[in-house]
């Protein structure tokens, strides 16, 4: 995996748990998300009805289907309920780390669905992660935050959304250019919180700066950056891999939480993140012994009949 790629998608993906603290503080979760995703679609559609005609050729009514759904489980469903933690008391940190648990789910399920093998050691580092997630939850929970305890679930709801849609996009009979399926996962969140925002009440956005301060901070470094490379990084190196940089998000945002915001900074805290990023290390040394058996992204899933197998080779 590109180090580079690695590092500039830890440093965006995070960026979002910030932009989403920013917003928290001028307007509700539901009006955020429909600034953030209206303004974007708008724009990402008609780029698409112009200069990127061509890398729709071929995208069919079922693709648009399929990747509207990724688009709901990785944008709408995800984001809707990281925001929503926040807002309820949990800190940026927290959520990051919990989000950060994908991996152990990730892991789980790559071999049944995609074939793909996890190592003894890949494991170990797994449950090393998780027990740092553990620590910090811990951490935020008795450190004298606003939030109810079941608020700490939440953020556990859009982890599985995110690792639902991970893994539908992975199963997918074929490849989908990186800006047709960023356009429609951005018009289906536009259309779903849009929808919310006017059902609530909540359309009308704030007058106040930090607002739009919040809404460009989370277009362009968290959907451009964070999630278009999240999904470039999985097309090129796998479930398992892109998941384990997730356990990298919880040290970034707690630091930028506690400069930016006061969040609380603990030796716990700082524990639990050490065991997070130990993880990371276990998890990728882990890789070295595991048989090649990962499948492109653009091979046919397992669950392919021969005749489909043979349909898209000659495709």
């Amino acid at each position: 995996m590109n180090v580079l790629l690695s590092i500039a998608f830890v440093l965006t993906w995070s960026s979002g748990f910030i932009g989403a603290k920013l917003g928290a503080g001028s307007a509700s979760a539901v009006t955020v998300l429909m600034w953030r995703f209206l303004p974007l679609a708008l724009v990402l559609a008609a780029v698409a009805l112009t200069v990127a005609r061509a890398s729709w050729r071929g995208f069919t009514a079922r693709d648009a289907i399929r990747q509207a759904a990724v688009g709901a489980l990785s944008q709408s469903g995800y984001l809707l309920t990281v925001y929503y933690a926040i807002q309820l008391g949990v800190s940026s940190g927290t959520t990051a780390l919990i989000d950060g648990t994908q991996p152990l789910v990730a892991g789980a399920l790559a071999g049944p669905l995609l074939g793909q093998y996890v190592s003894r050691t890949q494991w170990a580092g797994l449950a090393l992660g998780v027990a740092g997630v553990l620590i910090v939850t811990a951490a935020d929970a008795t450190g004298g935050t606003d939030a109810p305890w079941w608020a700490y679930a939440v953020p556990f709801l859009g982890m599985f959304s995110l690792v639902a849609a991970t893994f539908l996009d992975r199963r997918s009979p074929r490849p989908v250019a990186p800006a047709v399926s960023m356009t429609v996962h951005c018009v289906t969140s536009a259309v779903i919180f849009t929808a919310l925002a006017v059902g609530t009440g909540a359309a009308t956005p704030p007058a106040e700066t930090s607002f739009w301060v919040a809404i460009t901070w989370l277009v362009t470094l968290s959907t451009f950056g964070g999630y278009g490379l999240y999904w470039l990084i999985l097309r090129r190196s796998g479930v398992t891999q892109v998941n384990t940089l997730m356990f990298l998000m919880a040290p970034v945002t707690a630091v930028w939480g506690a400069l930016m915001f006061g969040e609380p900074f603990g030796v716990q805290t700082a524990l639990g993140l050490a065991v997070g990023l130990a993880a990371v290390g276990v998890v990728h040394r882990g890789k070295s012994s595991a048989p090649s058996v990962v499948r492109s992204s653009q091979d046919p899933p397992a669950t392919a009949t021969p005749r489909q197998s043979a349909s898209r080779k000659s495709a």
